[in-house]
């Protein structure tokens, strides 16, 4: 869920499908925790191009049309700073996700095991043999 987050466009699915490759995690899962937390992807995308333009005393992104033209003429320097807010973005991303990714951890286990507790039928229950 927390790579899901983070502030590249299309980078995700293929970071998550890997580690979950490596860790022998369930790629499925994976997928669906990644795609389950787009909408906060979405809403935190610009926040953290933004705190990475203030930190890093960089151009900010440009919004305005007149703006946007200006940069779609020069190539170049739009690819430039285009990777320059996404490589900002992404160290913020790692700073935010390296507290957020084991608090998220501790909580979601604890919730886990709540629920557990309170449905212990879904402990002991067996799959039905085919």
């Amino acid at each position: 869920m927390v790579v899901g987050i983070n502030p590249t466009v299309g980078l995700a699915t293929m970071v998550v499908v890997l580690l979950a490759w490596v860790f022998g995690l369930s790629k499925i899962a994976s997928l669906i925790g990644t795609h389950v937390v787009t909408p906060l992807h979405l809403l935190l995308f610009i926040p953290f191009i933004e705190i990475g333009v203030h930190l890093f005393h960089t151009r900010k992104l440009p919004m305005s049309r007149k703006q946007l033209e200006h940069l779609s003429h020069h190539p170049l320097r739009l690819f430039h700073n285009i990777w320059q807010w996404e490589w900002h973005a992404l160290i913020v991303w790692a700073v935010v996700a390296g507290v957020a990714m084991p608090l998220l951890a501790v909580y979601l286990r604890r919730a886990l095991i709540v629920f557990l507790r309170r449905h212990r039928t879904l402990v002991r229950s067996r799959p039905a043999v085919h």
